[in-house]
């Protein structure tokens, strides 16, 4: 009772921001209802004067309904599938991560970025967007400014992408008969799910492919949020050592207690698809699970639009706006040419 009552008044608040977003979402894949949240969560955010009433429920959605979604998330994978239809793109997907996070290094050594922004827009260009950010936020302890910030980042350059690159591809040659090369183009070059199915159905519409660039883009996608787990197993290992090198003396710092479980859970809900698939269970029951998913990530902005300081935002958002534009530039460009030396295009 303590929980519901300490609670609801900010969950309450998340969920009128959620809900008309994930509405507005649906008509408007391109742009997307995380997105969405967290632009109605800023703009309602600056005309509440006390946060206090709404202030735990609020931290409550940003953090922990944050994790669940990405347990959730897991119920989506089919391992066998993800491992047999990916493998073809898979030099592909690792040479365009190590890209993105290769750039996000350097260039936060040199415009000065804040490393946990730096690693948010790294993370989420490479492997997921909004998917790879909710994972990796908890980890490095990313507060919701930087969380928003990287969102805004990776949103942008997503919905260029949708909009450009099936222009883009067939201006320089892509085969139009089938939507093999297009589709892994769009599953390793585009970040965020929405945007990856909007520019891959744009491609089957213009050659009137039916859904093969989509089932392709979709498939090489979903082998990409599998490198959410490394990347959070590893930036928990580097977050405790800095933290064991920095700590004052008799300060106790273990990688227990920073360990991202929720992540084990995203194991354990791919891994029980997995299995149930293979005895014969219809995929498609999972269907509600991974919407929740999407709900849950939508939920979650908002609450994490609440907190964040719009007009600081725009102030600080110049540096890892052009740190997002090179990876993304940085990606695009390993693609097509992992592409070219694999004979795909």
């Amino acid at each position: 009772m303590n929980f519901i009552k300490e609670n609801f008044k900010g969950i309450g608040l998340c969920l009128l921001i959620a809900i008309p977003s994930w509405i507005i979402g649906k008509l408007f894949p391109i742009i997307g209802g995380a997105v969405i949240a967290i632009l109605l969560g800023m703009v309602i955010g600056l005309f509440i004067k006390d946060k206090t009433p709404v202030e735990k429920g609020i931290k409550f959605t940003s953090k922990k309904i944050l994790q669940w979604a990405v347990i959730l998330l897991g119920f989506g994978l089919n391992l066998n599938v993800i491992l047999e239809t990916g493998k073809q793109s898979l030099p592909i997907i690792v040479s365009t991560i190590a890209t993105s996070l290769i750039i996000a290094f350097f260039l936060c050594r040199l415009l000065k970025i804040p490393e946990r922004i730096s690693t948010l827009v790294g993370v989420g260009s490479s492997i997921c967007g909004g998917s790879a950010i909710a994972a990796t936020a908890p980890v490095i302890d990313a507060d919701d400014e930087e969380v928003a910030q990287a969102i805004s980042v990776i949103f942008f350059f997503n919905v260029l992408a949708a909009l450009i690159f099936p222009s883009f591809g067939k201006l320089i040659g892509f085969n139009t008969l089938s939507g093999e090369a297009f589709g892994i183009f769009s599953g390793t070059a585009v970040n965020d799910t929405s945007s990856v199915t909007a520019c891959a159905s744009t491609w089957d519409s213009m050659f009137n492919l039916g859904n093969e660039t989509l089932d392709t883009a979709v498939t090489v996608k979903l082998t990409r949020t599998l490198a959410i787990i490394p990347i959070t197993f590893v930036l928990a290992l580097i977050r405790t050592h800095k933290e064991k090198k920095n700590g004052q003396q008799g300060t106790k710092v273990s990688l227990k207690k920073i360990f991202p479980f929720f992540i084990l859970y995203f194991i354990a809900a791919s891994v029980i698809t997995t299995v149930l698939v293979h005895f014969g269970v219809d995929g498609s029951i999972f269907k509600p699970v991974k919407t929740l998913s999407k709900f849950f990530i939508v939920l979650a902005m908002a609450a994490i639009g609440l907190n964040t300081n719009i007009v600081k935002l725009v102030k600080t958002g110049g540096k890892p706006l052009i740190m997002g534009f090179c990876c993304w530039i940085g990606i695009t460009g390993v693609s097509l040419l992992m592409q070219h030396l694999l004979g795909l295009f």
